[in-house]
């Protein structure tokens, strides 16, 4: 109960630090409401997912249909994923570990596992952010399960050997989903768009005063 508690205090803190980034990019109407009452692991899960959950989805939202085809040029992008094999990994990613915390048996398709990017079957716009937006769902779905109990109890059948808990694929699947974030902000940018995070925010680096 001990790790338990210090996992929670880590997350939290987390937590807070995440909101008060929110509030400093002027991010788009609809932020998502923070936990009531005390915090719990359960509730403090939830509300980072519903962080990456505006955020990824917003970006997948702003790209246009015709630039889902996207993928850089401008340097050392050999083989790299489209925009929109981007957004179908990381909805099937996150479909792959939330269901390993429901105790589902996962898909055998190949183009479902973990590695992939997502049902070849998916391919419009607004295919793919329905499934990103159900893949987020199915998120909170699983975070309810989450208790103070069983964060930290292996589990008989993980997405993968090295996450065996509730907590670590928790955990886990929001870091995976913020890295390829982190990536597909740059193909917004690359095609001259500003990411909704970003709209309204004070330049980063501004200009050195006179």
């Amino acid at each position: 109960m001990k790790a338990c508690t210090g996992v929670l205090a880590l997350l939290f803190a987390s937590m807070i630090a995440g909101t008060g980034a929110l509030a400093q990019q002027g991010p788009p109407p609809g932020p998502p409401r923070g936990p009531q009452g005390p915090a719990t692991i359960t509730s403090t899960l939830d509300f980072q997912l519903s962080i990456e959950e505006r955020e990824i989805v917003g970006l997948a939202q702003a790209m246009p249909e015709e630039k889902y085809s996207f993928a850089p040029t401008n340097g050392e992008f050999k083989g790299v994923r489209t925009f929109a094999q981007q957004v179908k990994h990381i909805a099937t990613v996150n479909d792959r570990f939330f269901e390993a915390i429901l105790g589902l048996t996962p898909p055998v398709a190949p183009d479902e596992g973990i590695g992939s990017n997502g049902p070849d079957a998916i391919q419009t716009k607004d295919q793919i952010v329905q499934y990103l937006k159900d893949s987020f769902a199915h998120g909170h779905k699983a975070i309810a399960t989450i208790t103070a109990e069983n964060a930290v109890t292996p589990l008989k059948d993980p997405a993968v050997p090295f996450l065996s808990t509730r907590l670590a694929l928790a955990i886990f699947v929001d870091a995976h989903a913020m890295d390829h974030y982190g990536q597909i902000v740059e193909y917004l940018r690359d095609n001259g768009l500003v990411p909704p995070a970003s709209q309204q925010r004070p330049p980063a680096n501004p200009p050195a005063k006179p």
